[in-house]
C-alpha cells in the first residue's frame, strides 16, 4: 500500500497542524473549486481558499477548516501553508453559529464582485467552519 501513498504537511503560521505520511487522497479548497490529489500528480502549485480540507489515509479521515494560502505538490510531498486552520474538534459549535449570525447582521457592501464584499467573505468563513463543526472524524 506504501507505493500509493505520499507525505502532507498542513501548516499556518503558528503551528503545523498535520505532518503525516501514508496519505491516500487529498481534496483541498483552492480558490478555483475543489482540487483532488493523488500519489504520482504532476507538480502543481495552488492558491488555497476558504473551504474544507480533507486529507484521507487507510485509517484516518482528517477534515479541517481552511482560510486561504498556498499550496505545492512536488515529489509525492503535498504541502498546505493556509493563514488558519480548525479541526471540527477546535470549532465550538454555539460560538460558529454565533459568527454565522453576525456575519449575517453586516452590512451588504457591494462592489464589483460578491467576493470583495466582507460580508460574503464573513458568511462564507462561518458556513464552512459550522459543515466542519457538524463533521465527526472517523
Amino acid at each position: 500500500m506504501a507505493e500509493k501513498t505520499f507525505h502532507c504537511s498542513v501548516v499556518t503560521p503558528e503551528r503545523a497542524i498535520l505532518e503525516t505520511d501514508g496519505v491516500t487522497f487529498v481534496a483541498l479548497p483552492a480558490h478555483d473549486g475543489e482540487q483532488g490529489i493523488l500519489r504520482g500528480r504532476a507538480p502543481l502549485l495552488c492558491q488555497v481558499g476558504i473551504g474544507v480540507l480533507r486529507v484521507e489515509t487507510a485509517e484516518k479521515r482528517h477534515l479541517f477548516y481552511v482560510d486561504r494560502g498556498f499550496a505545492q505538490m512536488v515529489d509525492d510531498r503535498l504541502t498546505v501553508l493556509t493563514e488558519a486552520a480548525r479541526s471540527p474538534t477546535e470549532l465550538e459549535l454555539e460560538h460558529v453559529e454565533a459568527e454565522l449570525q453576525a456575519a449575517k447582521e453586516l452590512p451588504i457592501q457591494g462592489g464589483e464582485s460578491l467576493w470583495v464584499d466582507d460580508r460574503m467573505l464573513a458568511i462564507q468563513r462561518a458556513t464552512t467552519k459550522l459543515r466542519v463543526a457538524n463533521e465527526k472524524e472517523d
